[in-house]
């Protein structure tokens, strides 16, 4: 039986619609929820992300402020902009897109965000919040996985998941979550001894590790769910006939361009083995921005009082 992909676009979709209505009621109530997102410097990658965030705000009536100081800003200068827009009553929401110069210490700018303003969910106040599963904005790429889960009917509870990557971003929040879910965690990395064996346990395994085609066939055991959290492009040809060999047009379309978006799974090795996926592109992707806009109007309804 093939395996059941799980369709992020779709799910992603459900959320933003979902949002409508609440979105109505702020503006009704005078408080129309806005999110602004400060993009450093001119790094092309971090440009589609903002764009693609920007779009997903005007699909739902969000309004969205962008901020681009350039490369060069310190990380003084760049506190002033946050805590500017900490100030600002009109703004509900802010995201300080990553990464910054390795001159910016990313990690003073996101504590100086305010906790009430944090849609990403990194603040050291939220992830308090996480680990005692008390409400606050949850990291966005963790909770949608959660979200695909829950909506695909697939059971967390008693289950044994095990994550690839420890990141503060994804690898330890998207462990909080599955606990709170009652699912039984295990985190790995790149220190953890026979490291297939461990995943093979997994009846959910979460790749989030940056490394395209990493988790191949002996780490997935039969049936399991295979969430693939990573992004990554890939331009060396011998990667790409191995990773997309199952694909003919994505490998046409490779050979047309010389590039290709991929994750950290083997897609071929996932459709084979596993009882249900997450493909790359359109998987976990769209459900990190439908809960970016989640954060974003539950912080408008917080401070509107609504």
């Amino acid at each position: 039986m093939p395996a059941r992909i799980l369709d992020g676009r779709k799910t992603g979709s459900e959320v933003r619609l979902e949002l409508l209505p609440r979105i109505a009621r702020l503006r009704a109530a005078k408080h129309p929820p806005a999110l602004a997102v400060v993009l450093v410097g001119d790094d092309p990658a971090s440009a589609i992300y903002v764009r693609n965030k920007e779009k997903a705000c005007e699909e739902l009536g969000i309004r969205s402020e962008k901020l681009t100081p350039p490369a060069s800003i310190t990380t003084g200068e760049l506190l002033d902009v946050v805590q500017t827009l900490n100030r600002r009553p009109d703004i509900d929401g802010i995201l300080v897109q990553m990464p910054l110069p390795r001159h910016v210490d990313a990690g003073q700018v996101l504590l100086a965000i305010a906790p009430e303003k944090d849609v990403d969910g990194f603040h050291p106040c939220n992830t308090g919040l996480l680990v005692a599963n008390q409400p606050g904005p949850r990291p966005c790429t963790p909770a949608g996985v959660i979200e695909l889960l829950r909506r695909d009917g697939i059971p967390m509870a008693g289950q044994e998941a095990v994550i690839i990557g420890r990141s503060d971003i994804v690898g330890k929040p998207q462990a909080m979550l599955l606990l709170h879910e009652h699912a039984t965690v295990t985190i790995c990395h790149s220190r953890t001894s026979n490291l297939p064996e461990v995943c093979r346990r997994a009846s959910i395994l979460v790749a989030a590790i940056g490394r395209p085609g990493f988790v191949t066939e002996e780490f997935i055991q039969p049936g399991a769910t295979v969430i693939d959290v990573g992004i990554n492009q890939v331009t060396n040809a011998d990667l790409a006939e191995r990773l997309l060999a199952h694909d003919a047009a994505r490998l046409e379309n490779f050979r047309r361009t010389g590039r290709a978006t991929v994750g950290d799974v083997h897609p071929g090795d996932a459709a084979r083995l596993a009882g249900a996926y997450t493909p790359v592109p359109g998987g976990v992707g769209p459900l990190t921005i439908a809960m970016l806009m989640v954060n974003t109007v539950a912080a408008a309804e917080r401070r509107a009082g609504v």
